[in-house]
This record gives structure tokens, C-alpha cells and sequence, in this order.
């Protein structure tokens, strides 16, 4: 039986040694960033995500900014100096919410996710201790693209608001201290540091990452004596290293914490977790034994907290009092010198912002860029955080499969 042969055209058969075109890669377009700018209305937020200055910046480049009437005057910046920067002022919050792009220093209430639309993008922190299963679904049925601040890494793979928000907070949380151990604080009226024949307050500081770096320079400062714990020996050679002195350091071993815990006045807990919540490294026994009147200064609760006894509280009252002991628990310490971190925060969001209109959105810079993925936390109706998942018992989808093509 004799083989059939189609017969193939020419021009296809030809085609393959014929010189072809180059195929370059386009460059996205410069994007217009329409951004929107709410007044904090939760948690005695006093912050604001961005300042006049960087707003004039932003507009300079063809950035359309609203900015709600009042979001800055607890940060002492008035609806004139923003709308002398260029900014749109709003008098209602839905105004406000018709921006393609949402910028909060503070988790969103569920009133306000309400107003939100599908494919918008929001950056705010995400608390842990403050959000639960029904906010997480109410942005999924929105089909928000969600990013946590606290989580966004930058091209060293450092986390650049946490650590701002921690050099901050390491120095509050001492100043707070000081304050606390007083009589009219609440305290036994000590001195937090050192006087001529009196022996020093000794300070606990859980953690050895810039909280602790930070919190250590105040308290050397002061000149009360300092222990640090943590497990990782590459930080603890670290921390001093940039002090600059010898101090006392250990792992996180329950013997040696304990022992320390009974003698301390001030125990700073400032343990940070790459994603979800932060171990508890203080179980509520310990804190039982522990001297009536110390301070605990929790600057992990925004992450779940590191002392079992922990409970969020707010800057309308900061502390309350479990087992005899004073415990300050505010997640948004930095809130209470808000001109200082309004100012720091906006100076790590601006380039970002400016970096996202050069890719042409938010939402094409995340293809090239791994540590803006990191923050993401839900996607288009989707939850993208493992953790998230797995202690609200919803399904989590791995960001990485629901990009798959540059837009």
C-alpha cells in the first residue's frame, strides 16, 4: 500500500530559515496613581500615611491624591497645607474611597471595607490581635488586593516599616517605662537609671532586633542595667556590636529568663515574626512571680503579643494591672509621637509609590518584585497568607499561582 503524502505549502516549509523580527520587551507605560487618603477613625489612630511634603512630590509627578478632611490635624497638618500641596480634600469618607489605591495606618473598620471596590488596592498594617475571620472574608467579597505595611520587605529583604515603626518604638517603649515606674505612673517610684549609691533598674528586653537595639541605647542611657534574650546568637552579637559595649545576653533559655524576670523592674518584649503571630516567650506562671509594680511594655501585640497575659489596649488607657504586675499592651505605640512616624512612615511609601507608577500600577510592580508580594495577603477574592488561613480556617491560595502572566 503506497504512503500518502500531504502536501505542505512552500512558504510554510521556508518560513523557519527566513530572517525574523526581534520581539523586545515593551515598557509599561508610566501609571497615574489615584490614591486615597481616609482619617483614622479606630484605636486613637493619630497618624497619617502620607505628608504635605511627600503629597507635593507625588502630584509633581501627575498623582492624583484625596485626602479627607481632618486625616492630618492630629498630626498637626492642617486640610490648607495639604491642599496648598496639590491634594484634593474630601468631606466624606465614600468620597474618598472611590481612589484606586487606599493608604491607612491603621487596619480598615468593616464599615469602611464596605466602601471599597473590586480590584483596589490597600496598604495598611494588619493587626493581629484586632481583625478576625469576617474582616478577612469582607475583603475576599470585595476582591481587594490587600498588602500588609508590617510585611512588605525591601530589596536587602529587611522589613523597612517595621523597622522605622521599631526604632520608635524600642525609645518609647523606655521613655513609657521610665514613666510607668513612677508613683504617679502607677509604679513603686523608681528612677529608671542610675544615682550615686543606689543601684540601677534592671531592664529585660526580649528580643535582639532593632526594637531591642533602640531600647537598649535609651536605657544605657539612662544608666540602668540591661539583659537581652534571644535565640538567634547572630543577633545578640549584633546588638552589640552596634551598642558599641559588652552587655549580658542569652538565649531564650526558661531558667536563665526566669531567674531574671524575678528581679527585674522593666521587661520589654520585642520579638518580631516574618509572618503570623509572635511566640509567647513569657507564660503567665513567670509573670505571677515576678516583682509587684514592674512594667511589662508588649511591643509584639500588634503580632499576638510575647507574654502570655497580654491584652490589647489603646492610648485612651494604655495599661491595666494582672497578677500585680503593669502591663502596657498599645499596638500603635508609635501613634502617641505621630508627627515623628507620620513623617518616617511616608518617607518609605513615597519612593514605593513612585516606583509602582514607573511599573505602571501596584499591581505590576508585584511581578518583579518579591518583597511587595510578601505583603500581600489577599488577592482578586482570594486569601494569599498561610498563616491567616490556617487561624481563621479559611483556604489559603499561594500568591504565586494566581500570578502567572505579567498584566
Amino acid at each position: 500500500m503506497s504512503e500518502k503524502k500531504i502536501p505542505i505549502p512552500k512558504e510554510f516549509t521556508e518560513a523557519s530559515l527566513q530572517p525574523q523580527s526581534e520581539m523586545l520587551q515593551v515598557e509599561n507605560r508610566q501609571g497615574k496613581l489615584y490614591i486615597g487618603i481616609p482619617r483614622e477613625v479606630t484605636l486613637q489612630e493619630n497618624r497619617i500615611a502620607l505628608v504635605p511634603a511627600s503629597v507635593a512630590l507625588l502630584i509633581a509627578h501627575g498623582h492624583r491624591i484625596v485626602v479627607e478632611t481632618g486625616a492630618g490635624e492630629r498630626s498637626s497638618f492642617s486640610d490648607h497645607d495639604y491642599s496648598e500641596a496639590g491634594a484634593e480634600i474630601a468631606y466624606s469618607s465614600e468620597q474618598v474611597y472611590k481612589a484606586d489605591m487606599i493608604i491607612k495606618v491603621a487596619p480598615p473598620t468593616l464599615e469602611e471595607i464596605e466602601w471599597m471596590h473590586p480590584n483596589q488596592i490597600l496598604i495598611s498594617p494588619l493587626q493581629l490581635p484586632i481583625i478576625n475571620a469576617d474582616y478577612i472574608n469582607r475583603l475576599r467579597q470585595k476582591r481587594v488586593i490587600a498588602l500588609a505595611m508590617e510585611y512588605i520587605k525591601d530589596e536587602s529583604g529587611a522589613f523597612p516599616i517595621v523597622r522605622i515603626m521599631s526604632e520608635m518604638a524600642g525609645i518609647s517603649a523606655m521613655l513609657t517605662a521610665a514613666e510607668l515606674m513612677t508613683k504617679t505612673g502607677g509604679g513603686k517610684g523608681i528612677l529608671l537609671g542610675a544615682i550615686s549609691g543606689v543601684p540601677s533598674a534592671k531592664v529585660v528586653i526580649l528580643g535582639a532586633g532593632v526594637v531591642a537595639e533602640y531600647a537598649t541605647r535609651t536605657a544605657l542611657g539612662f544608666g540602668a542595667e540591661v539583659r537581652i534574650f534571644d535565640d538567634n546568637i547572630y543577633k545578640l552579637k549584633r546588638i552589640q556590636s552596634q551598642v558599641g559595649r559588652p552587655l549580658y545576653t542569652s538565649s531564650l533559655n526558661p531558667i536563665y529568663l526566669e531567674r531574671e524576670l524575678l528581679n527585674a523592674e522593666v521587661v520589654i518584649g520585642a520579638v518580631h515574626s516574618e509572618s503570623g503571630r509572635t511566640p509567647v516567650i513569657v507564660s503567665e506562671e513567670m509573670v505571677t512571680k515576678m516583682r509587684p509594680g514592674a512594667v511589662i511594655i508588649d511591643v509584639s501585640i500588634d503580632q499576638g503579643g510575647c507574654f502570655a497575659t497580654s491584652e490589647v489596649t489603646s492610648l485612651h488607657k494604655p495599661t491595666f494591672i494582672k497578677h500585680g504586675v503593669i502591663h502596657y499592651c498599645v499596638p500603635n505605640m508609635a501613634s502617641n509621637i505621630c508627627r515623628t512616624a507620620s513623617i518616617a512612615v511616608s518617607n518609605i511609601m513615597t519612593p514605593l509609590l513612585s516606583r509602582a507608577a514607573g511599573a505602571g500600577s501596584i499591581e505590576h510592580m508585584m511581578f518583579s518584585n518579591p518583597g511587595l508580594r510578601h505583603g500581600v495577603y489577599t488577592y482578586k477574592g482570594c486569601l494569599t497568607n498561610e498563616y491567616l488561613g490556617r487561624r481563621f480556617a479559611i483556604k489559603s491560595t499561594d500568591l504565586e499561582l494566581l500570578i502567572t502572566s505579567n498584566l
